[in-house]
């Protein structure tokens, strides 16, 4: 420890040799923190979780058939047939998935239609298995979406994977909210052409019907009565010509309930020749109907068909009518994406809209007001999804830690009954982010995926705080018992003190270290251990090197040394 002492003693008396240090310490700091605008640390909420499931919404265009649906779904699953690590495929089709994790909120349950499909892939154990599930979905995702989409324009594949925090509508989500449902619309399309058109997004989609052209058949009450029909016998037919109808019911051992009897037509005789109102109508000429007079009425005759225009799902929230633009993230933090996507935005709607950004830092910071140039009409669009639970939870872990601060400063005033003293210890502690932030960045060196600067880490900081305090308390008392009671010089006192401490301080940082490298492997909370083990080995190079440099510069450290040989022998007994 004497060469320890001498280092230190040999850096604290030369001015030069302490500005280095400051300096360089500095440097290290505004270093570190460069590297989330240049990208060397990427920050997000929580990383990928590798599962053994995972599923694929297929979305056909709005008014497909099912049969349209199930040649889509088909592509994909032979697609993931060759692959060896799935083990098992399953097809809704026409329905969604039974309740999962991350189908809670992403309307699972509600789909009904035949445009629709999900399909649930199962994997061999992730223990067992090479490529995590993530990174199995970013390799196939292009590869399908190549393959597949080409056979039905405008299908929508979205891949959707086990979420490793709370379930969320999707990693970003654009509510566009206003009450001129034709240009909310709009202003949709063109969010998500910008969405589809931002590096590192994918699997954008807009969460509303598509507008489309169809025939309403409408019986015509007069006709069915002057042909000696009933309305119910016109329905009755209807339905079975085109989606079949129960005609009766079977009783079985087997079942406790009564089984349903369809009868129905077959394919040949259910398919319409072509979309025309004249392949309709001669449909609805060969279906015919016997009167009470024993009479062939065909079905055209006391029909009506009329072209309306298709009636969309029409969303609200808070009162307000919205359409939601959903985009998953590939491989990278929401936040990026959305900066790019959000200034863009700016520079594009400014030409028919005045755009107005979010007053203050706020919840919905990102947040941009539209009015319209001509008409004064507002609209709103509002950045939510896995994006803001990730900004509202760095918000939070934010306020958390300068809480700690705050309440360690105030404790440290009130021991020490110094400022200066308080300030050195609380700044030691602070500087262990260099440790944090260039941990990450080493780590991302050793992992095949991005290892992201995560919620976890921040967790990690936090706890380093009061660590890294207790190194710098150490330093400080005994530097300031050997000044005050042995009357040992300023300079001499904080090399002794900091050469003697140091093997503590190791010590401790060692078992930090080993005890936090069972967490550096884990995928969610390899960032804490990441966190604790660089961020130890920082403060203690803070604690030994530059907390030294702090307590020689101030005048709080200085003490006079007790004459009363009373109080000496008082404390050479402790």
């Amino acid at each position: 420890m004497s060469k320890l002492e001498g280092f230190i003693y040999s850096i604290l008396d030369k001015k030069s040799k302490k500005t280095l240090v400051v300096s360089l310490t500095i440097a290290a700091f505004f270093a570190s923190l460069m590297m989330f605008p240049t990208m060397m640390v990427l920050a997000k909420m929580l990383p990928g979780k590798s599962a053994n499931t995972f599923s694929i919404y297929v979305d056909t265009p709005t008014g497909s058939s099912i049969e349209e649906t199930k040649q889509m779904s088909s592509c994909v699953i032979d697609f993931l047939k060759k692959e060896k690590e799935i083990l098992n495929i399953e097809l809704f089709l026409g329905q969604g998935i039974p309740l999962d994790y991350a189908g809670l909120v992403k309307g699972a349950s509600m789909k009904r239609t035949e445009n629709v499909s999900e399909i649930s892939v199962n994997l061999t154990d992730k223990h067992h298995r090479d490529e995590a599930s993530f990174l199995m979905v970013k390799r196939l995702r292009p590869l399908i979406e190549n393959a597949c989409t080409p056979k039905l324009p405008g299908t929508n594949i979205k891949f959707i994977e086990q979420p490793s925090g709370p379930p969320t509508l999707a990693s970003i989500v654009v509510e566009v909210h206003g009450e001129n449902l034709e240009k909310l619309r709009t202003l949709s399309t063109d969010v998500a052409q910008i969405l589809s058109k931002t590096e590192g997004l994918v699997d954008i989609d807009i969460m509303a019907d598509e507008i489309f052209t169809k025939y309403e058949l409408v019986p015509d009450s007069e006709k069915i009565a002057r042909s000696g029909l009933s309305v119910k016998q016109v329905n009755n037919i209807l339905y079975l010509a085109f989606e079949g109808m129960v005609i009766a019911h079977k009783n079985s051992r087997n079942s406790p309930d009564q089984i349903d009897m369809f009868l129905v037509l077959d394919k040949s005789s259910k398919t319409l020749a072509s979309q025309e109102k004249d392949a309709l109508l001669s449909k609805l000429s060969s279906l015919n109907l016997m009167n009470m007079k024993g009479m062939m009425v065909p079905l055209s005759e006391v029909v009506k068909l009329r072209k309306v225009k298709s009636h969309p799902m029409i969303m609200h929230k808070d009162l307000s009518r919205m359409i939601n633009v959903i985009a998953e993230t590939e491989m990278i933090s929401q936040l990026y994406p959305l900066l790019d996507a959000r200034k863009v935005m700016l520079e594009y709607f400014s030409k028919e809209y005045d755009v107005e950004k979010e007053a203050g830092i706020t919840t919905y910071m990102f947040d941009l007001h539209l009015t319209d140039k001509k008409t004064g009409e507002k609209f709103l669009l509002r950045w939510d999804g896995e994006m803001k639970v990730s900004l509202d939870t760095f918000r939070d872990l934010g306020g958390a830690f300068i809480s700690a601060l705050i309440l360690i400063f105030l404790l440290l005033v009130i021991y020490y009954k110094s400022y200066a003293i308080a300030g050195i210890v609380l700044l030691g502690s602070f500087l262990s982010l260099i440790g944090v932030i260039v941990g990450h960045w080493v780590a991302n060196w050793f992992t095949t995926d991005t290892f992201f600067l995560t919620a976890t880490s921040l967790i990690g900081f936090i706890a380093l705080i009061g660590i890294s305090s207790r190194n710098s308390l150490l330093l400080i008392d005994f530097a300031k018992s050997l000044m005050e009671f042995h009357g040992m010089e300023k300079r001499k006192a904080i090399a002794v003190a900091a050469a003697t401490r140091a093997k503590p301080i190791a010590l401790t940082a060692v078992a930090i270290i080993l005890g936090s490298a069972l967490l550096a492997s884990d995928p969610v909370f390899g960032g804490l251990g990441v966190a604790l083990i660089s961020g130890t080995v920082a403060a203690v190079f803070v604690s030994l090197f530059f907390v030294p440099v702090l307590m020689d510069n101030s005048k709080a450290m200085d003490f006079d040394r007790v004459h009363d040989e009373e109080h000496d022998s008082i404390s050479i007994t402790k």
